[in-house]
Parts: structure tokens; C-alpha cells; sequence
């Protein structure tokens, strides 16, 4: 299995090095490609060319800014993942964390961190062990934050 990370120098965190952790502690034998591009627009095209190639699934990570336009730059990135993903019917996991999700520089690392880790572990599943994530279906996960919980 292959799994490409993608991220950017817009970013103020190295959420890709949470990612490659979680995979090369737990899963040593998944192959990594890294690449790095300016800005979240850029994601898309690099995320196209590992699915093109021999990547099973590409992680996106971005940071957004706190502004209107860096909102409206993160919506395009997206869309544009989303188009990317209907053309090479492959999954890319988009990591995008805002700027203003964290109350302070503390609390943005440690939304950065979980959700890079967490997500990191939904890549490997979804290609290796889909069963896991159906055992998890409807149980309030997220990515970032503390698990919210099943409402029966």
C-alpha cells in the first residue's frame, strides 16, 4: 500500500510529520510519497498526480487563514479535492485546519495533531481494514476534537 501526503508552506504547523508517524509506527510496511506545494489551491493538482501514479489514497493537509478570503481559497481546495477524486476514483483525505479553530497557538497544534493523527489512521483503514470503519460508523468521531458520542 502507498499513501501520499501532500501539504503546504502556507501552513504554520507540520501536520504531515503527525501523519507520517502514526502510519510508519503502526503500519511500518505502508510505502509514503511526500510532496509539498505553496498554497491549498496547489493541492489538487499534486494530490491528482500521485493518484495517477501509484498512490492508493493521498492525505491533503492545509491551513487556511483566519480571513474571508482564505475561506473562500479553502472552499475552491476542497472542491477542487472533491473533483479530483471523481476523476481518479480515489479517495483524498482532506486535513484542513483553520486558523481560527484554535483558541490560541497551543490549542491550534493540538487540533493539528489530532486530527493529522486520526486521519492518518482513517487513510490506512478505508484501503486495508474498511470493516473498522464500519465498526465505527454512527459513533460521534472526530477529527481534532474529542469524540462527541452516539446519540441512541
Amino acid at each position: 500500500m502507498k499513501i501520499g501526503l501532500v501539504d503546504t508552506t502556507f501552513a504554520r504547523v507540520d501536520m504531515a510529520s503527525f501523519a507520517r508517524r502514526e502510519i510508519q509506527f503502526n503500519w511500518p510496511n505502508v510505502q509514503l510519497v511526500e510532496r509539498t506545494v505553496p498554497g491549498v489551491k496547489d493541492l489538487p493538482v499534486e494530490c491528482k498526480k500521485l493518484l495517477d501514479g501509484d498512490c492508493d489514497i493521498v492525505m491533503a493537509f492545509g491551513m487556511p487563514g483566519k480571513e474571508p478570503v482564505d475561506k473562500m481559497c479553502a472552499h475552491e481546495a476542497s472542491q477542487g479535492l472533491i473533483h479530483t477524486q471523481l476523476m481518479t476514483n480515489k479517495h483524498i483525505i482532506e486535513v484542513f485546519v483553520h486558523e481560527d479553530e484554535g483558541k490560541n497557538d497551543a490549542d491550534l497544534l493540538e487540533v493539528c495533531k489530532n486530527r493529522a493523527t486520526k486521519h492518518a489512521r482513517n487513510a490506512v483503514e478505508m484501503i486495508l481494514k474498511p470493516e473498522a470503519l464500519k465498526k465505527r460508523a454512527a459513533t460521534g468521531a472526530r477529527q481534532g476534537r474529542a469524540d462527541t458520542g452516539r446519540i441512541s
